[in-house]
């Protein structure tokens, strides 16, 4: 299933997309299950929103592709790379990406993100994946030159509007098979690079943030993204793309 969250008739709602329209849900299907109101509503009269907003945390992965590690001039960590982002960071399709006045220089990142559908406390790598609701495509926007100057990175990932989510929580989306990100900047390629090359894989990622925090429904996973990333500027269109989550695409714009 593709679950999406969506504004219309200025009320904010969920539903479930089939094919040109959107099956109205009663309520957010992390706490309501999935029963539906009966509406039917045309994809075209509804405005996307980001999937989910995490009512805890967004857990980011550093450099959790061997290739992209390189390109930041070290190995991938032998274990998977945490970092926090605000939940205040997270907007929808179409939003606008906002460059800071702070930052000389922003940066994209695709990433697949996944949703966490239950609680979960020191899961097994085993279990893991009986603790996702689905899988969404992220942008970790990146205030490249303060990540340098600052020596840590929550302020550089955490800028309002720096995780794009979206368009819709695909529920079926196969970890294991040939997912492709692709991220293009004004239709160009940038980033190009199967999830199967991931170092630390998505269950072992579970397993290991979970040892360390309490996931909560809603929270959201960013995974790492592969080589390729690079800055945009005011006014640059950023796609991110992935096999079977479709595409997520947002404008760029000066504060």
């Amino acid at each position: 299933m593709r679950i999406v969250r969506y504004s219309r008739a200025e009320s904010i709602r969920y539903g479930i997309i089939d094919e040109k329209e959107v099956v109205e849900l009663a309520g957010d299907p992390l706490f309501s299950g999935f029963d539906t109101t009966g509406e039917r509503v045309p994809l075209a009269e509804i405005t996307l929103l980001a999937p989910s907003i995490p009512r805890s945390k967004v857990i980011g992965v550093g450099k959790n592709y061997r290739d992209h590690a390189a390109e930041m001039g070290g190995e991938a960590p032998a274990e998977p790379l945490l970092f926090l982002k605000p939940n205040t960071s997270v907007i929808g399709p179409n939003d606008a990406i906002v460059r800071p006045t702070q930052s000389a220089r922003t940066d994209y990142e695709g990433e697949l993100a996944v949703v966490i559908g239950r609680v979960a406390k020191n899961v097994s790598a085993d279990q893991a994946l009986d603790y996702v609701f689905g899988y969404t495509i992220a942008n970790d926007v990146t205030a490249r030159d303060l990540q340098s100057s600052d020596g840590q990175w929550a302020r550089a990932k955490g800028f309002d509007t720096f995780c794009p989510l979206g368009p819709a929580i695909e529920t079926d989306f196969d970890v294991d098979g040939d997912a492709r990100i692709v991220t293009r900047v004004n239709g160009e390629v940038r980033q190009d690079g199967p999830i199967s090359d991931m170092v630390h894989s998505v269950r072992e990622i579970i397993a290991y943030v979970s040892a360390a925090f309490t996931l909560l429904p809603g929270d959201v996973i960013l995974t790492g993204t592969p080589a390729g990333i690079g800055s945009f500027e005011a006014g640059d269109v950023i796609e991110v793309e992935i096999t079977g989550l479709g595409i997520l695409r947002n404008t760029a714009r000066n504060a």
